[in-house]
């Protein structure tokens, strides 16, 4: 039924008040997954967003035979005492990239693991070879067949590692995996991202010894055995931006709370310089716009740059922008699938290679429009905030995978919005 739902945005609706971010979902996943390298107490996670990645990561953890409990206010209880299964069921492994962050664990608690290719949004090839090949690069004999990916680790060794590229997903599975080999392990060249720091802290309080989490070199040092712990997600960055260029494409004033406004630093910037006023707290940001926007020059780029993630969001603002801007996209290939949807609206948005030169528009209209990933569905809902008229949007399943009542959050700022 999930397939079959739509989110009907009526724009005009200038936006106000005050909306809390939930738990990063990029740095939920792989710290659920870390929990299956602990023993003898249970892992309790707090401020888990109940997302769809995050419903199917659970699920993974139960058919492996994990115990899994929700408890009120997003906190989750992990207790992999009595897991034995180490094969991830293929229908769930399809289903969302993150699946890919258990070969890790997996491989190192139990010496083995196997796993369909996994899948997830389409943004472009996104292979996990950095993920296989460093596992081989500690020790892994690791094994294509037809459709499945299988890994034998018999004594897990620490190794040197350096990425070509400083992947985040290949830069978390090898901490997890190095925290129980023998020796030490450097990553070089490895991401920079909060999420790779929050889960460096999980690992330490069960046990781990990391150094070096959020530079571009990490050691782990391996230990014999990690045990359960207590750990509070840091927030979403992603979904923070969210409701930035929310306030801002509606011309609005929102505070957003439960942020870490060092992590949106490039967002903040980036942003300020399209002529919106941004008051940082503590642990909240108020965005605030009032007139023009101005045209921009940006590129995406690894964490401490401008994220991919944000990209859509962007794009979709700029449509409405005082000139002619241009976003390039570093990342991902497919990004710029959502543009022929924002065209649909009104924007003037030209695809050149791996850039769009987007001419603002004096307004958008509403239309039927359908996500084609996660970040370009929440990009037509800001899309669909600005303009006039009724803006559908069907395959919500994308955005669902990403956000948390994302309708309710933006109806308490006033936002015309409901779910069907």
């Amino acid at each position: 039924m999930k397939r079959l739902e739509k989110i009907i945005v009526v724009g005009g609706e200038r936006l106000q008040g005050t909306v809390r971010v939930s738990g990063a979902k990029n740095a939920v996943l792989p710290i659920l997954a870390a929990s299956i390298l602990s023993s003898e107490r249970t892992c309790i996670i707090e401020d888990v967003p109940m997302l769809g990645d995050i419903h199917v990561m659970i699920e993974i953890l139960q058919r492996l035979g994990a115990h899994v409990s929700y408890k009120p206010r997003g906190v989750l209880e992990i207790n992999t005492d009595n897991m034995s299964n180490c094969e991830i069921p293929a229908e769930l492994s399809s289903m969302m990239r993150a699946s890919v962050f258990t070969i890790g664990p997996l491989a190192a608690k139990f010496g083995y693991t196997q796993i369909c290719q996994p899948g997830g949004c389409v943004l472009g090839p996104r292979p996990i070879d950095l993920h296989l090949d460093s596992l081989r690069a500690l020790g892994a004999e690791v094994s294509l067949e037809e459709n499945y990916i299988k890994v034998r680790a018999n004594n897990l060794r620490g190794n040197v590692i350096r990425f070509r590229y400083p992947s985040v997903g290949a830069t978390e599975n090898v901490m997890m995996a190095a925290c129980l080999a023998d020796g030490v392990t450097f990553i070089e060249n490895a991401a920079k991202e909060p999420g790779v720091v929050d889960l460096s802290i999980f690992l330490n309080e069960t046990g781990a010894k990391i150094e070096g989490a959020g530079t571009g070199t990490i050691r782990i040092k391996g230990v014999k055995k990690l045990v359960g712990t207590r750990h509070k997600v840091i927030p979403d960055r992603i979904e923070a931006a969210t409701y930035m260029v929310a306030a801002t494409i509606t011309e609005g004033a929102v505070e957003i709370e439960n942020v870490i406004p060092e992590h949106l630093k490039t967002p903040i910037t980036t942003l300020q310089r399209a002529n919106v006023r941004i008051k940082k707290g503590k642990k909240n940001i108020r965005v605030e716009r009032k007139g023009g926007l101005n045209p921009l020059k940006v590129t995406t780029a690894p964490y401490p740059g401008f994220p991919t993630d944000m990209q859509p969001f962007l794009t979709a603002l700029l449509s409405m922008a005082d000139g002619t801007s241009s976003v390039t996209e570093t990342i991902f290939k497919q990004r710029f699938a959502y543009v022929p949807k924002l065209k649909k609206m009104g924007a003037d948005i030209e695809v050149r290679g791996n850039s769009a030169i987007v001419k603002g528009v004096e307004k958008l209209h509403g239309a039927d429009v359908a996500a084609t990933d996660l970040r370009a569905g929440a990009a037509l809902i800001l899309a669909g905030l600005a303009a006039q008229g009724e803006t559908t949007i069907d395959r919500v399943h994308h955005i669902d995978r990403g956000y948390e009542r994302i309708e309710e959050k933006l109806r308490r700022l006033g936002a015309r919005i409901h779910r069907t």
